[in-house]
């Protein structure tokens, strides 16, 4: 194991042109989570680059060689030899033994029980950040996000690579119910759906563990690959469901409802501010500490967003709503209401002025 580990020691970390991403590490110790090709690894290895070559050491844990028996025998052993502050084990696995160094960086799909190690979570791509990909910003730009979603990896590979690609890396990533369920949920992505509901719509079709099926939801909220909204003011009612990323959609189905991707679109910018949300009767995103609601409504004009608006008046009245927004796709107006003021504002604008 000391020749493996002093050839990786040795071994050169090299990037193609690196993006900066608006989380960045800094001297302490992190577990780094996200889904499958959020960039995890390539944040780690553009940190590792700022260091001095002999200061760090880098293993990523699936590397077929690596016993790990003779790993834990010999690493930290190896560490304190060659003085190596800066340890990073990719695809972590708990029976690697930890070394006493100075920083440890484990990239990891989904929390571990570490007090000692603060939980750092790196999403894929948020619009603001995906423009760095474009070679200009333009009209199309929003045009190309909605295509490719926020997964790096996207831009490296051919159109008729892209969803071979990402259905690998996700039979990597998760079991094989796992995968069953968040192929299922990437059809119905934006619309309330329950474990139960899944299950049983799923058990039709196949064999099916009803105690695995919920262990399985359970996981993927956990891993972050799915994100759930309540309806407000009723915390039993069926919970929205919205994907981590809008090209597991893509990936996973041949289902083409744009106003669920739209809204699956708008749900990721809320969850990138940490905007507490819920939906209501008619109401696609209610912000309570705002006062606002929130409709989707990528094609609408003037007229029809005021008959919607009309149409939600007891809302307003109820929760004293002070904001509506309208996000689009391109349309941008204010409209005057007795009960208040209607903004219909472009994704682009809407995304990048938060």
């Amino acid at each position: 194991m000391d020749i493996l580990l002093e050839e990786l020691y040795k071994s050169d970390i090299s990037l193609e042109k690196h993006h900066e991403r608006k989380l960045s590490l800094d001297g302490g110790s992190y577990q780094i989570c996200g889904i499958t090709q959020s960039g995890k690894t390539r944040l780690v290895k553009n940190y590792l680059t700022t260091l001095k070559k002999k200061s760090y050491l880098y293993l990523d844990c699936k590397d077929e060689r690596i016993d790990i028996d003779a790993l834990n025998e010999s690493l930290q052993n190896f560490c304190l030899q060659n003085g190596i502050d800066t340890l990073a084990l990719d695809n972590y696995l708990p029976s690697v033994k930890l070394p006493n160094v100075s920083q440890l960086l484990l990239i990891t799909p989904r929390p571990l029980p570490m007090q000692h190690l603060p939980t750092l979570w790196l999403y894929p791509l948020d619009y603001e950040e995906f423009l760095a990909h474009e070679y200009k910003y333009d009209s199309s730009a929003l045009n190309h996000y909605l295509q490719l979603g926020g997964l790096a990896c996207m831009h490296r590979l051919t159109p008729d690579e892209r969803a071979l690609h990402v259905q690998q890396k996700l039979h990597l990533a998760l079991t094989q119910t796992e995968f069953d369920l968040l192929k299922f949920i990437a059809r119905f992505n934006a619309t309330p759906l329950s474990a139960f509901s899944i299950y049983e719509r799923l058990k039709q079709k196949r064999k099916l563990s009803k105690d695995k099926t919920y262990e399985a939801y359970k996981t993927l909220l956990e891993k972050r690959y799915l994100f759930e909204v309540g309806k407000y003011a009723h915390p039993k009612a069926v919970k929205k469901l919205y994907l981590a990323d809008i090209y597991l959609k893509t990936a996973l189905t041949i289902d083409k409802h744009f106003g669920r991707l739209f809204e699956n679109l708008i749900f990721l910018e809320l969850q990138k501010h940490a905007k507490k949300c819920y939906y209501l009767d008619n109401v696609d995103f209610y912000l309570p500490q705002n006062n606002e609601i929130i409709l989707c409504k990528p094609f609408a004009d003037e007229r029809s967003v005021f008959k919607k608006v009309e149409s939600l008046e007891a809302h307003l009245f109820a929760y004293n709503i002070k904001k509506i927004t309208a996000v689009t796709m391109n349309r941008e107006a204010t409209i005057s209401h007795p009960f208040s003021t209607i903004e219909m504002i472009p994704f682009d604008i809407w995304a990048l002025g938060e």
